[in-house]
């Protein structure tokens, strides 16, 4: 199987694991063992012509399924519809991946792993992951209702359960849960606000950049209905060089790279368009790109090397990109 060309998954189990969540196991069409992965990827599954990304939940070490669940959104862009909808048992689905870009750090210090309502599914395989090489780690969950608190039954009899601690309702002030900084590392996943709660809490005891680690789902509300990176008064336009050809194009104030890249025939993947799923990620080789995802670290961002094509833009006249 080639994670670049994609695959095709059957559906071999789906069932609710909470109120508008739903799970899928998936496995090879040919009974053949699936890509390895590592805790923290996700899969990109076509969603009726829609690419959309979702976290693979279940345990690392079992080469012969893999396991999603999808978060049902009435006012959504139609992928978790589709999946929660129109897929049911059997149904075949096209499948790039596993991709990653929210992998565990090695450390031997226990990790702190806080998640929240759909953000548990990242979490779950770094559970296992971490329980298989038999390394600490304490885990929150939280969700809003007891409705929405998802996986209760294949959680309870989990040989790692003891490490897990499951709240109903919203947490106010996550300081007592992170504590001081002691050397080891913290992953967060779950609602904007949550996040960024959490990383607040966590800056003010003294957590470094570095031990703070973040999987976001989506980008925050916009700003206005155009969004930042469409606001011509906010933009100004630029070049993009593409360096295996030389061809140079224009970029508007108001056209995204990834549009201005289209209308000249250079299709590059793009799935949440926000900078939030990495499906776009490309090397710049010169020029200095302004950041505008939820992505990347911000030493990833300081570095300049790559950026999310969908929202960000360009410091300078002119990107060079790896293309």
């Amino acid at each position: 199987m080639n994670v670049d060309t994609g695959v095709r998954l059957r559906v071999a189990r789906r069932f609710d694991v909470a109120e508008n969540i739903v799970a899928f196991e998936l496995e090879a069409a040919n009974g053949m063992p699936l890509p390895a992965f590592e805790a923290g990827a996700h899969l990109e599954i076509d969603c009726n012509g829609q690419a959309r990304h979702y976290s693979l939940c279940s345990d690392p070490a079992d080469p012969m399924r893999y396991m999603i669940a999808v978060q049902r959104e009435a006012d959504g862009r139609g992928g978790s519809r589709y999946l929660c909808e129109s897929v049911g048992m059997n149904d075949l689905l096209d499948v790039r991946g596993p991709r990653n870009h929210f992998s565990l750090v090695p450390s031997k210090q226990a990790p702190l792993l806080i998640a929240g309502g759909i953000g548990i599914t990242p979490m779950l395989a770094m559970a296992w992951t971490l329980h298989n090489a038999g390394q600490r780690f304490e885990m929150h969950d939280f969700a809003t209702t007891a409705e929405r608190q998802s996986f209760k039954t294949e959680l309870a009899s989990a040989p790692w359960t003891s490490s897990l601690t499951r709240h109903i309702g919203r947490c106010d002030d996550f300081v007592p849960l992170v504590g001081g900084f002691e050397g080891r590392h913290l992953y967060v996943c779950g609602p904007f606000a949550m996040i960024d709660a959490v990383l607040d809490a966590a800056r003010a005891m003294g957590w470094p950049s570095e031990f703070l680690h973040v999987e976001r789902f989506a980008a925050p509300a916009p700003s206005s209905d155009a969004g930042e990176a469409l606001q011509p008064t906010l933009n100004t336009a630029f070049e993009v060089e593409l360096a295996s050809t030389g061809l140079r194009i224009a970029v508007a104030a108001d056209q995204t790279v990834c549009a201005a890249l289209a209308d000249a025939g250079v299709v590059i993947p793009v799935s949440c368009e926000q900078g939030v799923c990495g499906a776009c990620l490309t090397r710049v080789l010169d020029g200095i790109p302004e950041h505008r995802d939820w992505l990347l670290s911000a030493a990833e961002q300081s570095a300049g090397d790559v950026f999310t094509p969908c929202c960000s833009r360009s410091k300078t006249p002119l990107l060079v990109l790896d293309l």
